[in-house]
C-alpha cells in the first residue's frame, strides 16, 4: 500500500534523544534454548549412535532450540499479543468458509515450491538427499495439522483476509478485495524459504557430524585441534538458529514473515554470497582466496599462531553472538521485526562486520608472497566481496525502513552506536545516506501480507543486520 512520500519523510526525521526501541526477544531465553539443545548433542554422542546422523539427529537438536523458546516465549513474553501479530483471542470470527479458501492459498504455496524442487536440477543430486527425507516424512502431518491451525488464527486474526486468503481467491475467480502486490510478497517469502532452508540443513547436518564425531581428546594436543573444534562448533551453533528460523515462521508465536526483499538488487547482493551462486562467482572474478591462508604464514611461530587463531575464532564468535538474539526469527531478505538486544544495541550489522574483518585475517590476501602486486589483487578482489555485504547491508536498512520502529532503532545507533564516529567522518555511512537509500523516494513500500494492515511493527523482532 503506497504512503503519502511528506508522510514517510516525516516519519523518519530524528526525535532528539531517542531512546532505543524494547527489545521483545530474550536473549537469556535463546542461551538457555541453547544450553538443552546442546545437552541432546552431549546425549547423541553418548546414546544416539543409533539414529541416522544427518536426520533425526538434526530434528532432535532443532526440536530442543525451539520447543523451549516457543514455551517459554509464550509464558514470559507472550508474543500473541504482539500488535504485529494480529491477533486477538477474544474474537470469536472463525470462517469455515474462509478458512477453505486460505487452506487452498497454503496448499497452493507449497505445490509450488514442490514443483519448482522438481524442476530445478539443482535440487536433483544427492546433497539435499536427507533434507529431502525428512521432508517426506514431515509434510503429510505438516498439512494435516494446516487445517485446525489455520481455523484457530482465522478466528482470532484482526485482517483475516490474509495473503493465503488473498491467493486462494484469486485461484477461484474472485478478485475483489485481492492483492498482486500481497501476492507477489507472498512467494517471495516461499522463495526465501525454499532457496535457504534446504542449503542450511544441510550445513548444519554436516557441521552437526563432525561435532558428534570429534575425538574431543585432540584437544590436549594442539592449539590446531582446539581452532578447527571451536570453529565448527561456533557455525554449528549459528547454523542452528539459522534453521530453526527457516521453519519456524508461524504467526501465532509472532515470527511469521511480515515482509520480504521487493527489490531485484537487495536479492541480487544477498544470493551472490551462497552456492550454487557463489561458486559462479568466485571462481571468475572473486577469488581472492587462492594463496596461502594463515596458518601457512604462522605454523614455523606457535605464538603468533595461536594469537592470531584466537582473533579469528573472536571475531567468528561476534557473528555466532549476532544469531543468537533471533531465537526463531531467522531469516534472510525478510522482515520479521527488528532486533534490537544483543550485539545489536551496538551496531547494526555486528554478523557482517566481524564477518568481513575474519575473512581478512583467515586469507590474509596482503601475504600473497608471488609479488607486490599479486598482493594487491587479492586485496582489491577481498574489497569487493566487503562491498557485497555492505550493498546488502544497505538494501536491508531500505527494506526495514518502511517500520518506524527500525528507523527509530537506527536513529539511537547512529547517535549512540559503538560506531557512530565513523557516520561522522564518512557521511556515506551514515543511515539513509544518499538517493538511493532514501525511504520512499525510488522504492514503493513492500506490500504487507495482510490487507489492510500496517506495515508497522512497533514490537516485533527480527533481522536487524544479519
Amino acid at each position: 500500500m503506497a504512503r503519502n512520500k511528506s508522510a514517510n519523510r516525516a516519519a523518519a526525521q530524528p526525535a532528539a534523544g531517542v531512546n532505543c526501541p524494547a527489545a521483545p526477544t530474550s536473549v537469556w531465553i535463546n542461551l538457555f534454548a541453547l544450553a538443552v539443545s546442546l545437552g541432546a548433542v552431549i546425549w547423541l554422542r553418548e546414546y544416539g549412535q543409533h539414529l541416522a546422523v544427518k536426520t533425526q539427529s538434526l530434528v532432535v537438536v532443532a526440536v530442543a532450540l525451539a520447543l523451549p523458546i516457543i514455551l517459554l516465549e509464550w509464558l514470559f513474553l507472550k508474543p500473541y499479543r504482539n500488535p504485529s501479530a494480529g491477533l486477538d483471542f477474544r474474537r470469536k470470527n472463525h470462517s469455515l468458509r474462509r478458512t477453505a479458501v486460505k487452506l487452498l492459498g497454503f496448499y497452493l504455496s507449497v505445490g509450488t515450491v514442490a514443483f519448482v524442487y522438481w524442476l530445478f536440477p539443482e535440487y536433483h543430486g544427492s546433497f539435499y538427499d536427507n533434507y529431502f527425507s525428512v521432508v517426506r516424512a514431515v509434510l503429510p502431518w505438516w498439512m494435516l495439522l494446516a487445517v485446525p491451525y489455520f481455523y484457530l488464527l482465522d478466528g482470532a486474526m484482526t485482517e483475516p483476509k490474509d495473503s493465503y486468503w488473498q491467493l486462494g481467491s484469486w485461484v477461484l475467480g474472485q478478485r475483489k478485495g485481492v492483492s498482486g502486490k500481497a501476492i507477489g510478497q507472498l512467494y517471495l517469502g516461499w522463495l526465501v524459504k525454499l532457496f535457504f532452508l534446504p542449503l542450511m540443513f544441510v550445513y548444519l547436518g554436516n557441521n552437526l557430524n563432525t561435532l558428534l564425531n570429534f575425538d574431543l581428546e585432540r584437544l590436549f594436543g594442539s592449539f590446531k585441534a582446539v581452532f578447527d573444534f571451536t570453529f565448527n562448533f561456533l557455525f554449528y551453533i549459528d547454523l542452528l538458529f539459522v534453521t530453526v528460523g527457516y521453519v519456524c515462521t508461524l504467526r501465532l508465536f509472532d515470527s511469521h514473515i511480515r515482509t520480504a526483499e521487493p527489490s531485484f538488487l537487495g536479492w541480487g547482493v544477498a544470493l551472490i554470497g551462497y552456492q550454487p551462486f557463489w561458486s559462479l562467482f568466485s571462481g571468475t572474478y572473486l577469488k581472492y582466496d587462492d594463496a596461502p591462508a594463515w596458518g601457512y604464514w604462522f605454523w614455523d611461530t606457535p605464538a603468533m599462531y595461536g594469537i592470531w587463531g584466537t582473533g579469528i575464532l573472536l571475531l567468528i564468535a561476534i557473528y555466532v553472538w549476532a544469531s543468537i538474539p533471533f531465537g526463531i526469527r531467522f531469516s534472510n531478505l525478510t522482515h520479521r521485526g527488528i532486533l534490537t538486544n544483543g550485539p545489536y544495541r551496538f551496531t547494526k550489522h555486528p554478523a557482517y562486520i566481524s564477518k568481513n574483518i575474519s575473512w581478512w585475517m583467515i586469507s590474509m590476501p596482503f601475504m600473497v608472497s608471488a609479488s607486490g602486486p599479486e598482493a594487491l589483487r587479492h586485496s582489491l578482489l577481498l574489497l569487493m566481496v566487503n562491498f557485497i555485504y555492505f550493498m546488502r547491508a544497505r538494501t536491508e536498512e531500505r527494506h526495514l525502513s518502511w517500520d518506524p520502529t527500525y528507523v527509530s532503532y537506527a536513529r539511537y545507533i547512529e547517535q549512540r552506536g559503538t560506531f557512530a564516529f565513523l557516520g561522522r567522518w564518512f557521511p556515506v555511512l551514515r543511515f539513509g545516506h544518499g538517493r538511493l537509500f532514501n525511504r520512499g523516494d525510488d522504492v514503493a513500500p513492500p506490500a504487507p501480507l495482510v490487507s489492510g494492515a500496517s506495515t508497522a511493527q512497533p514490537n516485533a523482532t527480527g533481522p536487524a543486520g544479519a
